[in-house]
């Protein structure tokens, strides 16, 4: 399992604005942006972004996944202060 099969089961499942996955191996890091996260809580967030990935979860393809979901104004707030 690779990154852009991460991402690319993430892009079926979820009809987000933008997913970036970065990862090797059965560690991965999600960035997931979209106006649906407004008002979201953290652990809803999270569900959201795991749910189609516990089957790989489970049948341990995955190990751990690090999850950051955005609305796309957090997502623009956050890009800037990155790249200070």
């Amino acid at each position: 399992m690779d990154s852009s099969q991460v991402q690319q089961i993430l892009e079926q499942a979820l009809n987000l604005e933008e997913i970036h996955v970065k990862g090797e191996g059965s560690h991965y890091e999600v960035i997931a942006v979209d106006g649906c996260f407004d008002g979201m809580s953290r652990v809803k967030k999270q569900q959201m972004i795991y749910a189609p990935l516990t089957e790989l979860i489970q049948r341990n393809d995955i190990h751990a996944v690090s999850i950051k979901a955005y609305t796309p104004e957090e997502w623009a707030r956050d890009k800037k202060l990155m790249s200070l």
